[in-house]
């Protein structure tokens, strides 16, 4: 059995060097997988670690946030309801 094989239309495909790429393709998937689990795993502990320094947590300035957005929303839409409802 040849390793070079020809089919009708003369189109010739080399079987060592086609599995040969196709191992290192494969290895190097494996490589470029376990390099992106490193650095998401790098990434995710420097958040923790940033988070927890933090004096203020996430929580409690969304929430601030939130409230202040509320208020906001309330004051304009009642600065809204008076301009448009009071009589000319």
């Amino acid at each position: 059995m040849a390793t070079n094989e020809r089919s009708s239309s003369g189109f010739q495909i080399n079987r060592s060097l086609l599995a040969g790429g196709a191992v290192l393709t494969g290895i190097g998937a494996l490589f470029g997988t376990a390099g992106a689990v490193m650095v998401c795993a790098a990434l995710a502990t420097a958040g923790r670690d940033w988070v927890r320094r933090l004096d203020t947590p996430p929580t409690s300035l969304a929430q601030r946030a939130l409230r202040e957005a509320k208020v906001a929303s309330s004051a304009g839409w009642e600065a809204w309801r008076t301009e448009h409802h009071s009589p000319n």
